[in-house]
C-alpha cells in the first residue's frame, strides 16, 4: 500500500516553526480548547529512549493532550518521510473517527510538505538541496572523492536502486550522490519516484491551514543557547550513555542527530563540557536557520508570534467554520 492511499479529503491544520520557538506551550493550549489531538511532525521524536535531546513532550504534557507519532520506533529503526506519510495518515483518520481534530505540529518541514501534497515532488526537493533535514550530500560527495569510494557507493546504489545504477556512471559523482540521497532521505528510490510521477502526473493536494510561529532571531538564538545548557543539565549525557549501554551504535542515523552526536564526541574525549554545550548550541542555531529558510519558501503559511494564541485560535476557528 502506498502512503498516498491513507490520504483523505479532510482539511489539515498545522502549527510549524523552528526548534525552540515556543510551539509546545501554545499547541497544548490550542489543542485543549479545540478538543484536538496532536500529530507530531518531528523526525526525531519518533524514537524511543531519545527524550531530552529531541525536546520531546513530557509525560505530563502528553497526558494533557494525546500525542501521536511519539515513541513509535527504536533508535536503530530507519524512519523516513515515506513512513511518516503513512503513519500520519493513519493517526489523523483515527482522530477524526473519534470525533476530534488532528493538529499537526513540529519543525520537520519535509514531512509536512509530503503529507500535504503527496510524496511525488519530495525527491526533487531533496535533490535540489531544499530539504530541512541534516544534509547528506556533503558526506556523500566526500566519500565519492576517490575511486575506491565511488566503486563502493556504486555497488550500494546497485543494491538499493539497480535501475538508477544502470543509467549512472560511477564517475558521475553528482547524480550518484543525488540518487543515494533521495533514497536515504525519503525511503523511495529515484527510479520509483520517476515511475510514480509518470503514472500520476497530477497529484492532488490537501486543503491546509498552516500557522507559522516566529520570533526575533536574537531572542530565538538566546533560547537555543539556554536550551543547550539545560539539556546537558537535565541529563542528556546520561541519556546518551544509556543508549550506548543498550547497544545502540553511535553510527546510527538517529545517534548522528543534533545533541546525540555532540555528547558522543564528549564521551570519547574530543570535546570538553563547555565545548560540547557551545557546539550543540551552534549547530542547533544552524538547524533553526535551515528550518526558517524552508518555511519561508511556503507563502501559504500565516505567521504569528508564539504569544498570539488568541489570534491563532480565531484563525483556526474561522478556517474550520469555512469547511
Amino acid at each position: 500500500m502506498h502512503p498516498e492511499e491513507h490520504r483523505t479529503d479532510n482539511p489539515l491544520i498545522a502549527i510549524v516553526g523552528p526548534t525552540a520557538v515556543g510551539k509546545t506551550d501554545l499547541v497544548l493550549r490550542i489543542s485543549s480548547l479545540l478538543d484536538a489531538e496532536i500529530v507530531s511532525v518531528d523526525s526525531m521524536q519518533v524514537y524511543r529512549y531519545m527524550d531530552i535531546g529531541t525536546a520531546k513532550p513530557t509525560r505530563e504534557e502528553q497526558q494533557i493532550v494525546k500525542h501521536h507519532l511519539v515513541d513509535i520506533v527504536d533508535p536503530d529503526d530507519e524512519y523516513n518521510v515515506q513512513r511518516f506519510v503513512s503513519d500520519a495518515g493513519e493517526a489523523s483518520q483515527k482522530i477524526i473517527a473519534e470525533g476530534k481534530l488532528p493538529l499537526l505540529t513540529g519543525g520537520t518541514g519535509l514531512y509536512l510538505k509530503a503529507f500535504e501534497n503527496g510524496l511525488f515532488d519530495i525527491p526533487d526537493q531533496v535533490a535540489q538541496g531544499k530539504s530541512d533535514q541534516e544534509p547528506i550530500r556533503k558526506k556523500l560527495l566526500g566519500e565519492l572523492a576517490d575511486e575506491e569510494g565511488r566503486a563502493r557507493l556504486h555497488n550500494y546504489l546497485e543494491q538499493i536502486d539497480p535501475l538508477s545504477a544502470a543509467r549512472i556512471h560511477r564517475n558521475d559523482r553528482s547524480r550518484m550522490a543525488r540518487a543515494i540521497e533521495i533514497f536515504e532521505s525519503t525511503g523511495i528510490t529515484w527510479s520509483e519516484h520517476l515511475t510514480r510521477q509518470h503514472n500520476n502526473p497530477s497529484q492532488g493536494r490537501r486543503n491546509t491551514l498552516k500557522i507559522g510561529l516566529a520570533t526575533d532571531r536574537e531572542k530565538l538564538y538566546e533560547r537555543i543557547n539556554k536550551r543547550a545548557k539545560a539539556m546537558i543539565e537535565s541529563g542528556l549525557i546520561e541519556e546518551v550513555e544509556g543508549l550506548l549501554a543498550k547497544g545502540y551504535s553511535a553510527d546510527l542515523k538517529s545517534m548522528q542527530s543534533i545533541g546525540y552526536k555532540h555528547v558522543t564526541e564528549y564521551l570519547v574525549g574530543a570535546w570538553n563540557l563547555d565545548e560540547t554545550v557551545e557546539n550543540l548550541a551552534r549547530d542547533t542555531r544552524h538547524y533553526a536557520k535551515r528550518q526558517f529558510t524552508w518555511f519561508n519558501r511556503d507563502h501559504e503559511i500565516k505567521w504569528f508570534s508564539p504569544v498570539q494564541s488568541d489570534e491563532i485560535l480565531t484563525t483556526i476557528t474561522k478556517f474550520i467554520e469555512q469547511q
